[in-house]
């Protein structure tokens, strides 16, 4: 039995296509129909090389020579001559935290970076400038709170204001990576809840909307004043795995933590309905964690590990520890956020999994890829999110639900 799932859909688009046409009008009548295979997030050249490092032809920054993705190429080369001359009111814009991710977003979308100056002072202030017109615009600004988590933060609620005051009619924040997620409850007393915070700080910076992928929880969304678009990057792990052709009866998925149960249990209704196990832990303070027993059966079969970020892989390697021990024959690490702090890395590579696989929604130091990582690209998932949102979803396309948007 083959891997399905359902991270994509087939519904008519006619109204949409007509819409399209009308905007590019001017240039070419050909609608952007292409753009609606690419909803699947289907990477079919993963960012895998020479000990798990990409190529810069694949990180997009300017032309290191070699081909382009093809997922990426498609959407750009029939956009080209379309956006050249058209929707001008359409601009997105990165930050410094992750401008490869930018870059793919736009390329999907056939459309350029908007110019913008980010410089640093001598004292560490921020300094930012957007160098064209966004007046009557619909801006995005990709930026990660992802660490230095306060200096990528500041830097969003920047650039938020310098595009207030530039007088854009609708400003989104694209947060791939929700820094401050995990502080979302007072487990303790006398403790803060930082996410409500910084999420006040985004709101009274300028944003109209808030476009995040795989929040800690979903709470986090109650938090903004403002709307949330919640993307989930599972399709795009989906899609991979699909590509394995592992046997679905040899299939489990297990929960590292009790917290993370929900989303296993929709990852593994995903994977042809696959058994669920779930790792029982003790954590004993922040960034420490002891794994107890393990809920479920794992003997002889392939175990994917689900969880929304990989910290210091503290759990997640224990849990990986303690399937082998109850007799998995193989262990696979899937995570959307992928924050690697030490010792990450050396508990990564350790030779507890037979693949580590993240997306790029934080950008990864060159220390830091080891043989069994894989890294996917949410690129499109994102960019074909913010045309919906540009588009206010009209002419009666399939509803955010087929993208796994809340």
């Amino acid at each position: 039995m083959s891997l399905l799932h359902s991270a994509s859909s087939t519904s008519s688009f006619n109204s949409r296509l007509s819409h399209t046409s009308h905007r590019f009008s001017p240039i070419h009548p050909s609608p952007r129909t292409s753009l609606l295979n690419a909803v699947r997030c289907k990477l079919i050249e993963p960012l895998k090389f020479e000990n798990g490092k990409p190529s810069q032809s694949e990180l997009l920054l300017n032309g290191g020579g070699g081909s382009i993705p093809s997922f990426l190429v498609a959407p750009n080369a029939r956009m080209k001559d379309l956006v050249n001359g058209s929707d001008t009111r359409l601009r997105i814009f990165s930050g410094t935290a992750n401008k490869a991710l930018a870059q793919e977003i736009a390329c999907y979308m056939g459309l350029e970076l908007g110019k913008i100056k980010i410089k640093r002072f001598a004292d560490g202030e921020i300094y930012v400038q957007l160098q064209e017109s966004v007046r009557g615009c619909d801006v995005f600004l990709v930026q990660p709170t992802c660490p230095p988590a306060n200096e990528n933060l500041m830097e969003l609620l920047i650039m938020i204001d310098a595009c207030r005051r530039a007088s854009a009619k609708n400003i989104t924040a694209v947060i791939p990576y929700f820094g401050y997620a995990r502080a979302d409850r007072k487990s303790q007393g006398r403790e803060s809840i930082a996410a409500k915070l910084v999420a006040n700080l985004i709101t009274e910076a300028g944003a109209n909307r808030v476009l995040a992928c795989d929040l800690h929880s979903g709470q986090s969304m109650g938090y903004f004043d403002i709307p949330v678009d919640h993307v989930y990057g599972q399709p795009v792990i989906l899609d991979y795995l699909a590509s394995k052709t592992i046997c679905s009866d040899d299939l489990v998925v297990v929960s590292p933590d009790v917290g993370g149960v929900a989303r296993a249990r929709s990852f593994a209704k995903k994977l042809s309905d696959a058994p669920l196990a779930i790792v029982d832990k003790r954590r004993h303070g922040h960034n420490v964690a002891e794994v107890m027993n393990l809920i479920g059966d794992v003997k002889g079969k392939v175990a994917v590990m689900v969880d929304d970020m990989i910290d210091t892989a503290g759990t997640i390697a224990k849990g990986a520890a303690l399937l082998h021990q109850e007799g998995a024959r193989e262990v696979y690490a899937c995570s959307t956020h992928a924050v690697f702090s030490p010792p990450a890395i050396e508990r990564l590579s350790s030779g507890l999994f037979q693949e580590v696989i993240i997306t790029n929604t934080i950008p990864m130091a060159e220390q830091n890829y080891f043989p069994q990582l894989t890294v996917l690209s949410v690129a499109n998932l994102l960019g074909e999110t913010v045309w919906r949102v540009h588009d206010d979803c009209s002419g009666g396309i399939e509803p955010y639900s087929s993208l796994g948007i809340d």
